[in-house]
């Protein structure tokens, strides 16, 4: 046996187990989300009936999908802007500016990223009990009392609420992402840029940005993913969906209607629209994101 057989044989040795464990728990439950959204059938019982593209039809008539798919959209759009800026501004802040403390707010902002979602679920319940709770009690002490809501039973206000707690908790990852690639780059950049007059902000806009710019590409997918895995799990354990449904967002419309309504073929024709919707999203977000990758 020459050399060339041997390695190959090795590597295919070594990537075995990962492409066995692949298409067990990814592959193979993909295909079958697929599969059984041809058909009727209620999860438990062994009558499935083959009904084509019948689930797909009625979701195009469900109101109720309409509004998962507004909230989802609505919490991907509002949370991931609004994490991505103050991650890429405490990032920059933390590297760029020297000042005392530094290392203890860096620990500070990454702490809501090692936390359950369901603790999270359980301070922001707190924060936002009606009366007693953190948020109303500040605003009690601020003499702000007519800013008071009921700020998981308002329909027009809860989606915010539920964004501002995936704010709070993926922040200091993305920022620790972003400090790393802002670590990287050279500071012999910045002070040439000094040297030609630039300012913080123009020495952020034409350096900074743009040479973490892969990095902010690549999270931007990872953040798509995450928004809508966790808030599901978000609204489980927070509002169930409620007031009146104002919460429901993709997985949890999805998991009620397999699992809660019995309709188990009809709730993986809706995993099949949340997995297209989820890589058609990503794969435009990374052609409008592309740009020539900048080097130093």
């Amino acid at each position: 046996m020459n050399k060339k057989k041997i390695e190959r044989r090795f590597i295919f040795i070594c990537l075995a187990p990962a492409i066995l464990l692949f298409t067990v728990f990814l592959v193979y439950p993909t295909f079958e989300v697929f599969r059984m959204s041809l058909y009727r059938w209620g999860g438990l019982s062994g009558n499935k009936v083959f009904v084509g593209f019948d689930n797909f039809k009625y979701l195009w008539n469900d109101s109720g999908f309409y509004q998962a798919f507004q909230n989802t959209l609505f919490l991907i759009v509002m949370v991931t802007i609004v994490t991505l800026v103050l991650a890429v501004f405490f990032a920059n802040l933390l590297i760029r500016e020297k000042f005392k403390g530094s290392n203890f707010f860096r620990v500070i902002f990454y702490i809501p990223n090692i936390l359950s979602i369901v603790v999270i679920a359980g301070i922001f319940s707190a924060i936002y009990r009606p009366g007693n709770g953190l948020l109303d009690n500040l605003l009690g002490i601020l003499q702000l009392d007519f800013l008071k809501r009921l700020w998981l039973g308002d329909q027009n206000i809860v989606i915010f609420s539920l964004a501002a707690a995936l704010i709070w908790q993926a922040i200091g990852y993305y920022m620790v992402m972003y400090m790393s690639s802002i670590a990287a780059i050279p500071e012999s950049m910045y002070e040439s840029a000094e040297i030609l007059g630039a300012g913080k902000w123009v020495q952020f806009k034409d350096i900074t940005l743009p040479l973490i710019w892969n990095n902010l590409r690549t999270t931007l997918t990872f953040f798509i993913i995450s928004t809508v895995n966790l808030s599901f799990l978000l609204v489980q354990a927070m509002t169930g969906g409620g007031p009146d449904g104002s919460t429901r967002v993709f997985l949890f419309y999805m998991y009620d209607q397999a699992y809660t309504n019995s309709t188990y073929g009809y709730g993986m024709a809706i995993g099949v629209i949340v997995f297209l919707f989820t890589f058609i999203l990503s794969a435009i977000l990374m052609g409008v994101t592309k740009r020539d990758v900048l080097e130093y």
